[in-house]
């Protein structure tokens, strides 16, 4: 989505996504009502269509991003699987009212807090993980009672329309609703008053869509990014650290939010560890060749992307930094192979900015405080990760930065516990999901109070009685304790 938008496209598309948004809030209260049994009915019909379109989905995402059946299962359509399982699970529990306990001032009264449904919510997608990152949110929204809008990313049209059809062959639209197009549509979109609002992808639209709540008086969630950095300490399992670390940024060409995106290593641990992540590469994606030739190397989302990333290295290497591996770019056929820069300073172009592709800086170091300067002179990034076998370190790390999320000797696999919330802070975000976190992100937690006929509050508050006259010696010892 782009801050100008062309009006007549704009108004054009409103017809529609008023009508939508009207059959939506329609039915708000009759979904809100809905029971746990219902809900988890509403995700078994989900997660059955998901199963029986498993293929065709696999497809559409190896079409938009090169990805492999196995990595469009791993990292994709078996995440949301898993997910909607965890949610039917524990959906009777998470939909409990909580008991809270009630002041002596309040005896005989009963507190609890009830989670219930924001009302009807949009979901604004992204398109490096555009199944995962689109249905995540949805199974958050539907198991808190939500009507939903899903705005799928028109740069994976492909898999944009595989969802649609998902999407349309279990629910009718007045409960959830998939809507494509481009910047125009997304912009329309904002202009309805919404009860919450769910965005992933960059900043610069982050603040857009925060703007658009604002004005509605709405909530937010902005799942953003950032670049995540990855500290290998001297007391590390260098090959371990190369081979996580590789895998992590390599994965779906390097297009993914929470990837390392660089690497600060102990200077004299500098050499080994690029020996190590060059044969880390060769292990999990084969040569040049294959990974172009193969099914295990995924593609950019466009020529722009590639061009962006030869640019930033072409760059970078000439400002002093040293190609060790990849380096190898054709933006006709969205390819653009792993490559990793050895030698890299702060002010290098590959530091300015994340770089959502297959390029990966690493930064020597001589003190672990050098390489926490670096981090702490940054925004706060999505996700750090610390390889490092001394508690002593660990302790250190952890204390000294802020981050969404830590993973101590692994990288990305954060995302596939249920139970962890994620999401970020500061610059790289605002709320989470996943789990009982996304439940609650789209619920709101309402405060009930029972209070029975005759309460000791009545005895001192108006508009239940005269002050002076009710109070009693018992109320006043109760005030004084």
């Amino acid at each position: 989505m782009t801050e100008r938008v062309h009006t007549a496209d704009k108004d054009a598309a409103q017809p529609e996504l008023r009508e939508v948004f009207r059959l939506q809030r329609a039915g708000r209260w009759l979904v809100a009502q809905t029971s746990a049994w219902e809900r988890r009915e509403l995700l078994k019909r989900l997660y059955g269509a998901i199963k029986a379109q498993r293929v065709s989905l696999a497809a559409a995402l190896e079409r938009d991003l090169g990805k492999s059946r196995a990595e469009a299962e791993t990292s994709e359509i078996r995440q949301v699987i898993d997910e909607i399982r965890h949610a039917r699970r524990h959906l009777d529990h998470w939909m409990q009212p909580q008991r809270v306990p009630t002041p002596p001032t309040l005896a005989g009264s009963r507190s609890e807090i009830r989670s219930e449904a924001l009302g009807t919510v949009l979901i604004l997608s992204p398109w490096n993980y555009p199944f995962y990152l689109t249905l995540g949110p949805l199974i958050g929204a539907l198991a808190a009672g939500n009507s939903a809008v899903l705005k799928v990313s028109e740069k994976a049209p492909h898999t944009a329309r595989a969802i649609r059809t998902l999407i349309e062959s279990v629910f009718p639209p007045s409960l959830v609703a998939v809507v494509e197009g481009g910047p125009d549509t997304a912009s329309a979109l904002l202009d309805l008053p919404f009860d919450h609002f769910f965005f992933t992808g960059g900043a610069k639209v982050g603040r857009l869509v925060m703007e658009a709540a604002a004005r509605h008086g709405a909530g937010v969630t902005l799942e953003l990014g950032g670049k995540s950095p990855a500290i290998v300490t001297r007391s590390a399992d260098l090959r371990l650290a190369a081979r996580r670390i590789a895998w992590a940024k390599f994965l779906n060409a390097g297009q993914t939010c929470v990837a390392p995106d660089y690497v600060l290593v102990p200077q004299e641990l500098e050499e080994r560890f690029l020996l190590e992540v060059d044969e880390a590469v060769q292990h999990s994606f084969g040569g040049t060749s294959w990974q172009r030739l193969g099914p295990d190397y995924g593609r950019m989302i466009d020529a722009a992307a590639v061009e962006r990333m030869q640019a930033l290295t072409d760059d970078s290497v000439k400002a002093g930094a040293r190609l060790v591996t990849g380096g190898e770019f054709d933006a006709a056929r969205r390819f653009a192979s792993p490559t990793v820069l050895g030698g890299v300073r702060v002010g290098m172009p590959v530091m300015d900015g994340e770089l959502f592709g297959p390029v990966l800086p690493v930064l020597p170091y001589r003190h672990l405080d050098d390489a926490l300067e670096v981090i702490q002179t940054r925004e706060k990034p999505l996700a750090l990760y610390l390889f490092a076998q001394n508690s002593q370190e660990v302790n250190e790390v952890q204390a000294r930065t802020s981050s969404g999320s830590m993973v101590v000797n692994g990288a990305i696999i954060q995302l596939t516990n249920p139970n962890l919330p994620f999401g970020g802070v500061g610059a790289s975000g605002h709320g989470s999901y996943h789990g009982i976190h996304g439940f609650r992100t789209f619920s709101h937690q309402r405060a009930v109070l029972y209070e029975p006929a005759l309460s000791p509050v009545a005895l001192i508050l108006p508009p239940y009685g005269r002050p002076a006259a009710r109070l009693t010696s018992w109320a006043l010892r109760k005030l004084g304790s």
